[in-house]
């Protein structure tokens, strides 16, 4: 085995699910060996045509706890990555890192009442990983989680959410979630209309979730556009909430990939 292949496992694609034309998830096995906490990521590889493998980071959507691996794609039009992960069948092979990364995690905040879990498009995927783990409802008294896409067909695992009341080990705590999605694009019934940062400072998105940011009882995660991102940690810089850091806890938990 060379130094290379010790640092991944060749994985085998189980599932491969489209949502639109330019969405899909994939679902992998899982080596033994790969451990993770709920809101990390993987590095994920693909061979291409030429022997060469690129290499993207990915978080996973699944549980801690499941046998499988899965993720949650766009298909970036002519991406080195994505271009060749969109025409993985099953039984392929996707080459995943062995050590899991991403600090996306609860463990970045100490304290908090109300979980926020703002996301946009593929964001939604460590959330989706987190939800799943009986922790988050351990520590949260309220978590909402949003979820923002352009048109309402983009809206992928929303059985999955739903499916969340249904599990036995959550019959107790599932009431503690709100699930909000909006789409910017078009009106849709059940979701708001507009972005994350417009019903943030119009004060719509706390109408619907029937609670405030606040920097003593919020704590809040971003995944997804980075312009979604910046523009969002700068509106609730203004509320006086700031980065969490391993020596200076706050309110606000986002990840870099890179």
């Amino acid at each position: 085995m060379t130094a290379r292949s010790e640092k991944y496992t060749a994985q085998t694609l189980l599932d491969v699910q489209p949502i639109t034309e330019n969405l899909f998830t994939l679902r992998t096995t899982r080596d033994a060996g790969f451990r993770f906490r709920a809101g990390q990521f993987a590095r994920l590889g693909v061979t291409k045509a030429d022997g060469s493998t690129v290499w993207r980071a990915y978080s996973m959507v699944s549980s801690p706890f499941d046998e499988f691996l899965e993720f949650f794609s766009i298909v970036v039009p002519g991406g080195e990555f994505t271009s060749e992960l969109s025409r993985l069948q099953v039984g392929d092979t996707l080459l995943v890192e062995r050590q899991a990364f991403g600090y996306l995690t609860l463990d970045r905040f100490v304290d908090g009442r109300d979980l926020w879990l703002l996301s946009t498009g593929t964001g939604v995927a460590p959330f989706l990983s987190i939800l799943q783990d009986f922790e988050v409802w351990e520590k949260f008294e309220r978590i909402i989680l949003v979820y923002s896409v352009r048109q309402a067909r983009e809206l992928a695992y929303v059985s999955l959410i739903e499916q969340l009341r249904e599990r036995d080990y959550l019959a107790e705590q599932v009431h503690k979630l709100q699930f909000i999605p909006t789409v910017t694009r078009e009106q849709y019934p059940g979701a708001l209309n507009g972005r994350i940062t417009t019903l943030i400072e119009n004060g719509e998105l706390e109408r619907a979730a029937g609670v405030a940011l606040t920097p003593e009882h919020s704590r809040v995660m971003l995944c997804g556009n980075p312009q979604m991102i910046d523009e969002t940690r700068a509106l609730l810089k203004l509320r006086e909430m700031r980065l969490s850091l391993t020596r200076k806890p706050g309110q606000v938990a986002v990840e870099n990939y890179w």
